[in-house]
């Protein structure tokens, strides 16, 4: 859809990047690291001022004591946690557990490591799980839960409640919690995150993700970790030296500085974002789309049926001909068996400057008039 966007001069909205640079302090950070010689391998763990500074967040924001030396990963974003979490700990047929629809990247690394790829599906609009469903699909066979939450493509938070029952569930079937936090600081209208290893019985068996490429828009400096237990840790780092093997030393101390700015620009950049999504509700509710408003995250989901469209796959081929703006249908983000689930809805991302939102969501709104 971006190389769609590129050749027809379209405005994508398409792939998750921002097109604004993030807080100055973390940029001026890594042209000073480069300058001062910060270019060669850094240690296999990772910097110790990003290890540690991960573990002062996880701190100061929801009150979980890290070592630094030997319960923190650095990883090249989070996707290479991903991986080598999932590689360390899944053998051919474990089974791993997520929602649906995913970040893409969960099927195929779930391939990769021979697992057997589980979901319980969450629904428009409010694409939250059924708890009975998802319950009953944690097994002696499930290996893995992978939660994403804040999620990814739909936007919606899970409750504590939720995610204390999937603890519960893992405690009872003796299977690992690994959490997708990413969008952890892009939540909007008051609404909190629950990092799923604070909750009562599930820090030992928990190992949470997160990176500083979408909280300060350096998405392609590819700067991720985890947490965890230290044996779990060990385990993943076991693997991630045969992946990358060190990555992005002078964006290590960069995003160091990122992690303990003041929390004032944590809110800045959350209420920019929130300003961002509601220009595009907005646009889309003009052009006669129903949408689902998100709790968190860069991505809006509209239903293209009311226009006519109960196939988003054409679209999204037709929106750069129609209105000069690409989506993605969420049905990419679905295994084949599941994506007539979401047969007829369109990502987009509202992580863009507000001259380009307000340009899309004028583009938008010209479709009602078709």
């Amino acid at each position: 859809m971006s190389a769609l966007a590129l050749a027809t001069g379209a405005i994508n909205l398409g792939q998750g990047f921002p097109d604004t640079d993030g807080p100055r302090e973390v940029l001026e950070a890594a042209r000073e690291a480069i300058a001062s010689g910060v270019n060669q391998y850094p240690p296999g763990r990772g910097t110790a001022v990003l290890r540690q500074a991960v573990a002062r967040h996880q701190r100061r924001w929801y009150g979980l004591e890290v070592d630094p030396d030997t319960e923190v990963l650095v990883t090249a974003g989070a996707t290479e946690a991903l991986a080598a979490v999932l590689l360390a700990f899944v053998d051919e047929g474990d089974e791993v557990l997520t929602l649906e629809p995913a970040y893409d990247a969960y099927g195929a690394l779930i391939g990769l490591a021979r697992g057997v790829h589980r979901t319980v599906p969450v629904d428009w609009p409010d694409f939250q799980p059924d708890p009975q469903r998802l319950r009953e699909a944690i097994t002696d066979r499930t290996r893995v839960i992978l939660l994403n939450s804040p999620h990814n493509p739909t936007g919606a938070v899970l409750d504590a409640e939720t995610l204390q029952m999937v603890v519960e569930a893992a405690e009872r079937h003796d299977c690992l919690i690994v959490t997708d936090e990413v969008y952890e600081h892009l939540l909007f209208d008051g609404v909190r995150h629950v990092p799923v290893a604070t909750l009562p019985g599930a820090r030992d068996r928990t190992i949470s993700i997160s990176s500083g490429g979408k909280t300060f828009s350096t998405t392609g400096w590819k700067i991720g970790w985890l947490t965890g237990p230290a044996e779990l840790v060990s385990a993943a780092l076991a693997v991630k030296q045969f992946l990358t093997y060190v990555n992005g030393a002078p964006f290590q101390p960069a995003t160091a500085i990122g992690l303990d700015l003041p929390d004032e620009v944590f809110v800045g950049i959350a209420g920019r974002l929130q300003g961002g999504r509601d220009l595009l509700v907005e646009g889309l509710a003009a052009a006669g789309l129903p949408v689902s408003r998100p709790q968190a995250g860069y991505f809006v989901i509209a239903d293209g049926a009311a226009l006519g469209f109960d196939d988003a796959v054409e679209l999204c081929r037709r929106l750069p001909e129609l209105a000069g703006v690409v989506g993605v249908p969420v049905s990419a983000f679905c295994r084949p068996e599941q994506a007539s689930r979401m047969r007829s809805l369109v990502r987009f991302a509202f992580c863009k400057s507000p001259a380009v939102l307000t340009e899309a969501a004028t583009r938008l709104a010209t479709l009602s008039t078709r």
